[in-house]
């Protein structure tokens, strides 16, 4: 396989300006660990994050979660301003859901909702190791010269 083939890796987004992939794992957890998180609530979290990702450029990939933690795939743009995206997320959330769902509220550490970490991780492409290779071989022949 050439390498102009094996550096593709994924179906790339565009604006009027540039090309992109940008996928990220999102994990967020409640606070303390709380075992809160019914299919119910997740699927209300899941609503709230696809009413106010637009607003940021990001669209949701996939979506699901545990009793104490959430985990969401999302694709974003250049200039998507995650980390306000997430913050304004958590904090929109956190309060719609203790409102829509008052009977929790007793379940959580002084009403907190969300820990205030969270873990955010790239995905997606190819694995580091290749695009190291492919980068380390730019500007060479394909029997290895440069030229």
């Amino acid at each position: 396989m050439s390498r102009e083939k094996s550096c593709i890796m994924t179906q790339l987004d565009g604006n009027n300006h540039s090309v992109f992939s940008l996928n990220y794992h999102l994990i967020l957890i409640t606070k303390y660990r709380k075992e809160v998180i019914t299919d119910v609530i997740s699927e209300y979290l899941k609503h709230i994050f696809c009413y106010i990702a637009p607003k940021y450029k990001i669209t949701l990939s996939e979506w699901n979660h545990d009793r104490d933690h959430i985990h969401i795939l999302f694709k974003a743009e250049p200039d998507s301003g995650i980390s306000k995206f997430i913050n304004a997320y958590k904090a929109a959330s956190s309060r719609l859901v203790k409102k829509g769902f008052p009977e929790i509220v007793e379940d959580l550490h002084e009403g907190q909702f969300w820990a205030r970490s969270y873990c955010l991780i790239t995905a997606g492409g190819a694995p580091l190791e290749i695009l190291k290779e492919y980068i380390r071989t730019q500007g060479e022949d394909y029997d290895g010269r440069k030229g």
